[in-house]
């Protein structure tokens, strides 16, 4: 007996069916309000209260993921103390290792859909569980695995440093040239480069020139809040780098134009003066770590120069080759994925010019961004009701709070799915979503990257909340310039007629 091999096989799941249906269920009824749409749903269908849950209790354990990596340690040093007067040969504590697994931010969504599936077997039944699964986009999580591993070699890290080093030299190369340059630039190249991978290679430009010489406590949660709002919104000048802009690029028909004109001049408008505040507030700081960065090149002045041995040029050339093949082809898997395994063999072939690829950190953001999709397809129950439902100030607020509990891809997906948005909402949504990009890990898809990239200088981990508060006054300067700055022409821009020729991934032509 043959057995289904796609997604296109498998019969739906029910309840992904029955939230398809909702709206009209609850027209037909006369079901008005979000209290009572929400009622109605959970009844209707129990399991996706469940999701629901199972979601927000893998977001908490965010939260303490901290503690259990501190237990993690207590643990295994009991071991080692233990089994060096006992001379044994059990070298790994089991219980202590699992304790870490439970503790790395980076797989904890993953680790919570195995509640999920056994939720989905409880309520229905395997077939479910395969189709929904078989029916999840994980194109992003693969791309994310392969543009990082690709940012993050030495040939391309090296070019990138020096492009930024080119605006660095304005400042003499000092520690505050290279923390503006990296915060400025890095997240504007984001529209070119994608945000995943302009996040890769200001992290690791981040490692080299300002961790490294360690900053306060507090400097390093500000510079970190800074960087993933930044990032969050460098990505919009055009309109296919950012996650949430290219989830409602096709559908509302987005121009990099109209990107560029009525989002990319405020993007850039607070990504200067959120920058330009916190180097005023931690400048006494960064003049500080000259002393500590040395002085390389004899002026007497602290610097960040180094010399390094050179790539040759067609190396370099080659592997921006490989990454402009894997953002031209980021939605086409096959592709890209074919491309890096001869990226691989090509790297091999030239490794005196390489450094180690390292594929654990890479790997692990992919198994984020694949548990927030899994758990985030069962979200649009509860948050597509809440969109419809608010004006323009209400859904830009709402968009950029939910963002913080939610990828902000999702909240842009689940608002194209809202027929009639006016031009005006279908704005404030867009702009929310990466206005509170930058407000927690999974707030944007580019983010785990850098928190994985980063966390080794935040001790036993990045807190949540130290986080929140570093991103905080970022993401209050990117939400007046989205919000207030004049603009005449969103309605143009979102007009509901350029929405009339689309059709979704799938689908047919209808007949003229």
């Amino acid at each position: 007996m043959a057995l289904p091999s796609s997604a296109a096989e498998l019969p739906a799941p029910e309840f992904l069916t029955k939230m398809a249906e909702f709206p009209k269920e609850e027209a037909s009824a006369g079901i008005e309000g979000i209290g009572a749409k929400l009622a109605y749903r959970a009844k209707a269908q129990p399991f996706l209260l469940v999701a629901t849950v199972i979601f927000i209790l893998a977001i908490l354990h965010t939260f303490i993921a901290i503690p259990i990596t501190r237990l993690a340690h207590k643990v295994q040093h009991e071991h080692e103390k233990r089994i060096g007067k006992e001379a044994a040969k059990e070298t790994v504590s089991f219980k202590a290792t699992i304790l870490h697994f439970l503790g790395e931010v980076e797989a904890i969504f993953g680790i919570w859909v195995i509640a999920l599936l056994g939720a989905i077997l409880w309520f229905y039944d395997l077939t479910a569980a395969k189709s929904y699964l078989m029916g999840v986009n994980f194109t992003e999580p693969l791309f994310v695995v392969v543009i990082m591993a690709l940012a993050s070699t030495r040939p391309v890290l090296r070019f990138a440093e020096n492009c930024l080093g080119f605006f660095a030299r304005f400042g003499k190369d000092s520690p505050a040239a290279w923390w503006l340059s990296i915060l400025i630039v890095g997240p504007l190249l984001g529209s070119f480069i994608t945000e995943p991978g302009a996040m890769t290679i200001c992290a690791m430009l981040l490692a080299k020139k300002f961790y490294k010489l360690r900053p306060s406590a507090k400097f390093a949660y500000a510079t970190l809040g800074l960087l993933f709002v930044n990032i969050s919104v460098g990505g919009v000048l055009t309109n296919f780098a950012a996650p949430p802009v290219l989830m409602v690029a096709a559908k509302w028909k987005l121009s990099t134009t109209e990107m560029l004109l009525h989002y990319g001049d405020k993007a850039v408008t607070a990504i200067l003066a959120s920058t330009a505040l916190y180097y005023l507030f931690f400048r006494k700081e960064l003049v500080a770590m000259r002393t500590r960065a040395g002085d390389h090149d004899g002026d007497g002045i602290g610097d960040l120069k180094e010399k390094a041995r050179p790539i040759p040029f067609f190396i370099t050339l080659a592997h921006l080759g490989f990454m402009a093949w894997t953002v031209a082809f980021a939605h086409y898997p096959p592709l890209f994925i074919g491309g890096f395994l001869f990226f691989l063999a090509f790297s091999q072939a030239t490794a005196h010019h390489q450094t180690a690829i390292q594929l654990r950190g890479p790997i692990l953001v992919g198994f984020f961004l694949a548990g927030l999709v899994v758990h985030g397809g069962l979200q649009g129950w509860w948050l597509a009701p809440i969109i419809s439902s608010l004006g323009k100030g209400a859904l830009f607020i709402g968009s950029t709070i939910l963002t913080s509990f939610n990828d902000n891809a999702a909240i842009t997906f689940l608002a194209s799915q809202v027929e009639g948005l006016p031009a005006q909402l279908k704005y404030a949504v867009l702009a929310g979503a990466v206005t509170g990009g930058g407000l927690t890990v999974i707030a944007n898809a580019p983010n785990p990257a850098g928190q994985a990239l980063l966390g080794r200088f935040f001790g036993e981990g990045v807190s949540p909340l130290k986080l929140l508060t570093g991103a905080l006054i970022p993401t209050i300067i990117v939400a007046l310039c989205m919000f207030y700055f004049p603009d005449k022409g969103i309605d143009e821009m979102f007009a509901p007629e350029k929405e009339r020729g689309y059709v979704a991934p799938g689908e047919s032509h209808p007949n003229p």
